[in-house]
């Protein structure tokens, strides 16, 4: 398909009336029911179906490939024989480098049809980080795009092995992908090829950080890429008329597979976007006629705070759907841009249960309808602030939150049809462990633990308030302390000790990285920049610095940072040396209290 043909023919008139809020729970729990039903029908079952009912009709566009139904069922049917002339069948593990493009979810459809498992790498990654995530996957080959060939590149030295590599696109590196696919047969699969796939075998795995340490591969079967799916085509209540728009990376679990399977799911479009840009939103919006756009509460303030451009209220939107929308700004932005309903929900790649904001209160990340308190079993438990443990009464048992007090949101692990939602874990059993709480409000019962600090108002209204432990949110992406000390501490020439932590910034969502250092004369930060940009990707550089002559640490000999995180970057508060990463060159340079005003006042843009 042409991709400069993006507009319908249908794209005129006012938005289709939302249904009531009881209509869209029923719409998807209507789709969930399917899924047990048919043990065997996986994701790409619903494509070819949508393939055969409307070959013509456009399912994924982008500004650079486009693909209709029946020409995304051919090229992941190409994938699939791909991966089987390689052996690839269940158990076998492909790692996934390539930027955003409609190929990419062709890719993940055709080889976890026939059994293998696609690992969605984070293309920001680079050298150790990159390394690790290739290893953790114990991947058997490699399918690299051309564009990520120089990231690659950069981990080699620290991969435990090479897997064979495969390259796409002009001047990629490896075996010959793009030939091996043309060769490749586009028809059905048989059941033969497709073999004894069921719901419940692993598809993807997804990597998250967690709340410490370096990033985890979540599991993510089959019947979980069927039921974000359905959850989500079902309470946007997705129609073969909608077209979605995604700029969100499609290494995560959101933009990857929440967004663009609720669409296809209801036979609708996706519109990919490269990445997000705040310049070219708008335009992108007016121009593929999208009626819902997928979002995270950073891209909402961006837009907000973007010059004016663009066609903006002049759009087809009914519905924007994401997470991460702070209520300061929620009507501000429905508001401004014209948005009809917002859908705000919560979930984790790795979690047990999610939660939808069906209703559209401003600020609060969903509630559990009484009648489906079997499906969504949420709750929320007291925490030791200190320890970050949760508190535990006489009987040995947790303690539950009160209406509206803070506490770390989890989720009972089962089965729907026994008061739980099932926990998929990781490649590391010992990871998976540690995210389980036991004797939680029973003997013997079992909670995921999400890490998420969260309240409940009198309404049954949960509202996000922050990560528990060292890991912090920045620019959409969760970012780990003991990563970025190990690549500070790791041969960066005048460093003696660093200590990573989070602050707040006013106006800013997440919280920005800050380091502790303790350096001495060798110390030059032109190193320092250049030695973390070999080491990290940008999101996990640190926007603040501090120079300290010593680093507390408690009796167990962890870092102590409850009293930086308090101090953050205030030169009226700190007497020691303080710096900030200029977001336009990424040098560092002294805070004074001229330029902390500045910070505090919005007009330094991070």
């Amino acid at each position: 398909m042409e991709a400069g043909v993006i507009q319908r023919a249908t794209g005129s008139g006012a938005p289709r009336r939302r249904p009531s809020v009881a209509k869209t729970w029923l719409k998807a729990i209507e789709l969930i029911s399917q899924i047990e039903a048919e043990p065997h029908r996986l994701f790409a079952d619903v494509v070819e179906d949508w393939a055969q009912r409307q070959p013509g009709r456009p399912a994924l566009l982008s500004d650079g490939q486009s693909f209709t139904y029946g020409e995304l069922a051919a090229r992941a049917n190409r994938y699939a024989r791909w991966a089987l002339s390689l052996g690839i069948r269940t158990g076998r593990t492909v790692c996934l480098l390539m930027p955003n493009r409609p190929d990419y979810l062709a890719c993940w459809l055709g080889i976890s049809r026939v059994g293998g498992t696609v690992a969605l790498i984070n293309t920001r990654l680079v050298g150790p980080s990159l390394a690790h995530c290739i290893d953790l996957a114990r991947a058997d080959h490699i399918i690299l795009a051309a564009e990520c060939g120089d990231a690659f590149e950069t981990a080699c030295p620290h991969l435990d092995r090479v897997p064979p590599t495969w390259g796409l696109g002009v001047g990629g590196a490896g075996a010959d992908l793009d030939a091996a696919l043309a060769a490749a047969d586009t028809r059905p699969l048989s059941s033969a090829e497709r073999g004894h796939v069921t719901i419940d075998g692993r598809a993807l795995l997804i990597f998250t950080s967690g709340t410490t340490g370096l990033p985890k591969a979540a599991n993510v079967s089959h019947r979980r890429i069927l039921s974000w799916g359905g959850w989500f085509a079902g309470l946007t209540d997705a129609s073969v008329d909608d077209r979605l728009y995604d700029c969100l990376p499609l290494h995560h679990s959101v933009g990857g597979v929440a967004a663009p399977c609720s669409m296809l799911r209801a036979g609708g479009s996706v519109v990919i976007a490269e990445k997000f840009s705040a310049t070219n939103f708008w335009d992108d919006i007016a121009r593929f006629d999208c009626t819902v756009f997928q979002y995270i509460g950073e891209l909402c303030r961006y837009l907000l705070k973007a010059p004016p451009s663009g066609p903006r209220a002049r759009h087809r939107l009914r519905l924007a759907v994401g997470n991460g929308l702070r209520g300061d700004i929620w009507e501000a932005f429905a508001g401004q841009f014209a948005i009809p309903h917002i859908l705000e929900f919560y979930a984790a790649t790795d979690g047990n249960f999610s939660l939808f904001n069906v209703e559209g209160k401003p600020g609060a990340i969903g509630r559990i309808p009484p009648l489906l308190a079997h499906r969504f079993p949420a709750s929320i438990v007291k925490l030791d602030a200190d320890s970050g443990s949760p508190v535990r009464g006489e009987d040995g048992l947790c303690i539950a939150c009160a209406h509206g007090e803070i506490g770390e949101a989890v989720g009972r692990i089962g089965t729907a049809d026994r008061g739980g939602g099932p926990f998929e874990g990781y490649t590391d059993p010992a990871e998976t462990e540690k995210k389980v709480l036991r004797d939680v409000f029973a003997e013997g019962d079992a909670w995921f633990r999400t890490g998420d600090l969260m309240l409940c108002d009198e309404q049954g209204y949960f509202h996000f308030v922050d990560r528990v432990g060292d890991t912090f949110r920045w620019k959409g992406e969760n970012v780990a302390t003991s990563e970025v000390n190990d690549a500070i501490r790791d041969c960066c020439p005048g460093v003696l000790d660093a200590s990573t932590y989070g602050v707040a910034i006013p106006g800013a969502d997440g919280r920005a990285g800050m380091v502790a250092l303790v350096v001495d004369q060798e110390f030059d930060f032109r190193i320092f920049a250049e030695h973390l940009a070999r080491r990290l990707p940008v999101y996990s550089h640190p926007v603040f610095v501090r120079f300290c002559r010593a680093l507390d640490a408690t009796e167990s000999f962890k870092q102590n940072k409850q009293r930086l995180i308090r101090e953050g970057f205030d030169p009226s508060v700190v007497a020691d040396p303080l710096f900030l990463r200029d977001p336009a060159t990424g040098d560092y340079c002294p805070i004074n209290r001229a330029v902390y005003a500045r910070i505090v006042e919005g007009a330094v843009r991070f």
